[in-house]
């Protein structure tokens, strides 16, 4: 019997890296490992890079599969800055994409620039997560840091690097930098921020190859390593994903995305402008506060995460980390429209409707990037009739999808059916199908296809509840000033 070809797919997240081995004929996962990661809050979010590292070795050794592998790719969290110094050690800890610290940098790129010359020239508005941001709260703060950096990586560019020592990237976790653009970096915005572009990593044609793998790390030196990309590129990936296909993802963070022939330009910021992992773009809206924001909650209640009931008024912005959807960086929970009758249950569901609704009403924003102009469309309106294929299956997917609280209450508020996909991991699968298709030579997306990642059971539709969706929106909008903290 012939042996499987085999390769690795690599997620490292924020809290954690896990690691598949994927049998490239047919999908199927031959072996797992996972390690997790510390994340510093004192100051901010920040973690050590020598972690993940650390963290990848024991999980792609735990799959079974290091010494058999034929290559390998790592899907990474976003936007972490990471800064190295002339012998490749960090300089400090990485800033994590939920560093909110950066917040006022980002305001001051917007209000120099204007929020359209932005959005026409690199596609997306910055905000707190964004690099750019990043590296100018380093030159604000820590400039004898920012002095000491020979050279700037993103999460998963420092990873592939230290496996196979050549320093690339990839256009889609790059495009998320708040300087990449389809031609190179902005030289304007290198100029303003004060990077010299000698520091950051070359960007590899799509599905060429990063390097091979060096001795020391966990592979068998001489394996082909893909160029990875970013999780949410990756997880677009690892579902084979369509243009037009909406997707919504429950994790740490919340966003809805799909992939688009047309490069996003929305000046509102809602809608980030990324390019995905081949050669089309990553329309998508991300939240700070979902799964994790929504257990806290639940715990300060007393209660399960599943222990939800209907009815009640009340609104429950659960903004615990400031918020970027709506762009509310220094934001804090909110409570409002509490009753003597107002339930447990009740609170707990407001925590769930208060997480969804920012992301549903993104929604439309991000399906409208390949829409003819002039098409109708209310634009950041959740579950809006005019939203394309409103028929057409919402890919729910991360941690909370499997939470009927969750399932329920995205059928809720979008009026739309769910599908549930099979796959789990699609971030890492994501990877894996990158890899893959450096010994298929098949585009990585059709990879996926062919293993049939995004099929699994649809929910029906649900009446939408107009009536949530109406208080969650005026509680936003009145509440705004006092949410801004003052700035």
């Amino acid at each position: 019997m012939a042996h499987p070809q085999v390769v690795i797919g690599v997620d490292s997240s924020t809290q954690s890296t896990k690691a598949l081995a994927v049998d490239t004929g047919t999908g199927r996962v031959l072996g797992e490992g996972r390690a997790a990661h510390r994340v510093d809050s004192r100051h901010g979010q920040e973690s050590d890079p020598e972690q993940w590292w650390d963290a990848l070795n024991t999980a792609v050794a735990a799959t079974g599969w290091a010494d058999r592998a034929q290559a390998l790719a790592i899907g990474g969290q976003q936007h972490g800055l990471v800064t190295l110094d002339a012998a490749g050690r960090p300089v400090r800890p990485a800033l994590l994409w939920n560093d909110v610290r950066s917040a006022p940098q980002a305001a001051e790129l917007v209000r120099e620039f204007g929020a359209q010359w932005w959005a026409a020239e690199l596609g997306s508005v910055p905000g707190a997560s964004f690099t750019a941001a990043k590296w100018a709260w380093l030159r604000a703060h820590e400039p004898a840091n920012a002095d000491r950096t020979a050279a700037v990586r993103l999460p998963h560019d420092y990873l592939t690097e230290r496996l196979t020592g050549h320093a690339v990237t990839d256009r889609g976790d790059a495009s998320g930098t708040g300087w990449w653009t389809p031609d190179g970096p902005h030289p304007t915005v290198l100029a303003r921020i004060g990077l010299d572009p000698a520091l950051l990593p070359a960007v590899a044609p799509t599905g060429t190859p990063a390097g091979r793998a060096r001795a020391g790390g966990p592979l068998r030196p001489g394996t082909p390593i893909a160029t990875g990309t970013g999780d949410n590129m990756a997880a677009a990936l690892g579902l084979g994903l369509t243009a037009g296909t909406p997707v919504l993802s429950l994790g740490t963070s919340g966003t809805v995305y799909t992939v688009a022939r047309t490069r996003p330009a929305d000046p509102t910021g809602t809608v980030a402008g990324f390019a995905d992992a081949l050669d089309n773009w990553l329309p998508l809206a991300c939240t700070l506060n979902c799964t994790l924001a929504v257990d806290r909650i639940a715990t300060l209640l007393g209660r399960d995460r599943e222990a939800v009931e209907p009815g009640g008024a009340a609104v429950l912005l659960p903004y615990l980390d400031g918020e970027r959807t709506p762009a509310l960086p220094h934001a804090s929970g909110l409570l409002h429209g509490l009753r003597h009758d107002t339930t447990a249950g009740q609170l707990l569901q407001a925590a769930y409707d208060g997480a969804a609704y920012s992301l549903l009403a993104a929604l439309d924003d991000v399906l409208a990037v390949d829409r003819p102009a002039g098409s109708t469309g209310a634009a950041g309106t959740a579950g809006s009739a005019d939203t394309p294929d409103p028929a057409q299956p919402l890919l729910l997917i991360g941690g909370g999808a499997q939470g009927p609280a969750w399932q329920h209450t995205v059928r809720r508020l979008s009026g739309r059916p769910v599908q549930l996909p099979a796959a789990r991991e699609l971030v890492a699968l994501g990877a894996a199908a990158q890899a893959a298709a450096l010994l298929t030579g098949e585009p990585a997306d059709a990879v996926a296809r062919r293993w049939g990642t995004a099929g699994g059971p649809v929910l029906p539709a649900l009446e939408r509840d107009d009536a949530a969706l109406e208080r969650i929106a005026t509680t936003i909008s009145q509440t705004a000033a006092l949410q801004s903290g003052g700035r």
